[in-house]
């Protein structure tokens, strides 16, 4: 039986009426398929009623998505966004009580650019609104030219991996390419999180979660975009894929045994 990999959807408003719906960016779904081989189940944005132990004791992995919405600042104790800014309050009800719960019972995860923001945040951290408005910093966010080519998402900037990161031994090196699509970043870090990666502003880019009991990493980036023709990135999802494998392996969790729980 091919694994169950959750996917956080949000909520986004389609058709001529504008109607909500959940959906999700078909760059994770493929992601699933051809790299980790599993069969993508989409977790949709039902806000307080969304059963998240229920979900958990399906899935066998947890991918947490980009999104152009951004992480209720009520949630940290930021300052409310200015009028305009894109905020998904039933994802945030789901993505964060899924996030700690994860972390519990070992699932393994990979946070994606909101999905790295939501970590920080279900763990206590912090986050800056607009990173390209900080003294210093980089524009982070869409840039129509990136340094390493013209198209939305090429490689932007260089990351630094931390030395002995989890990250560094996956790619195998200590530099990274990557692509830069966000206006959020993190703060303060939440504690329980070890900065994995930093951009040259200094903007932490990866994160991990400390002595988790299962795989629990979180980029800045976007590794779905490119996983077709970049090898790093397709690395990050091979080592998704075989923490996945081995998770199931320690649940014993077989097609006969799924479909008897059931």
């Amino acid at each position: 039986m091919k694994p169950l990999i959750g996917i956080s959807c949000c909520v986004k408003l389609f058709g001529s009426y504008g109607r909500p719906n959940h959906a999700v960016s078909d760059t994770y779904v493929r992601a699933v398929d051809l790299v980790i081989g599993g069969l993508p189940c989409l977790i949709p944005a039902m806000g307080e009623r969304a059963d998240v132990e229920s979900f958990l004791g399906r899935i066998d992995g947890l991918i947490l998505t980009g999104s152009p919405s951004n992480v209720l600042p009520s949630l940290y104790g930021g300052p409310p966004h200015p009028d305009g800014v894109p905020e998904d309050p039933a994802r945030d009800a789901v993505t964060l009580p899924l996030i700690r719960a994860a972390i519990g019972l070992g699932v393994p995860m990979l946070a994606i650019c909101r999905g790295m923001q939501e970590l920080n945040v279900a763990l206590g951290g912090t986050l800056d609104q607009r990173i390209q408005d900080l003294p210093g910093r980089m524009d982070h966010s869409t840039p129509t030219e990136q340094a390493f080519g013209p198209v939305r998402t090429a490689k932007a900037h260089e990351v630094r991996l931390a030395a002995g990161a989890r990250l560094a031994a996956i790619v195998g090196g200590d530099r990274l390419s990557v692509n830069s699509l966000h206006n959020q970043g993190i703060a303060r870090l939440a504690p329980g999180l070890v900065v994995e990666a930093t951009a040259p502003d200094g903007t932490i880019e990866a994160v991990r979660v400390s002595g988790a009991r299962g795989f629990a990493l979180g980029v800045q980036w976007h590794p779905e975009y490119d996983f077709e023709t970049d090898s790093a990135s397709r690395a990050i999802f091979m080592a998704f894929a075989d923490a996945v494998a081995r998770y199931t392996g320690a649940r014993g969790r077989d097609g006969a045994s799924r479909i008897a729980a059931e």
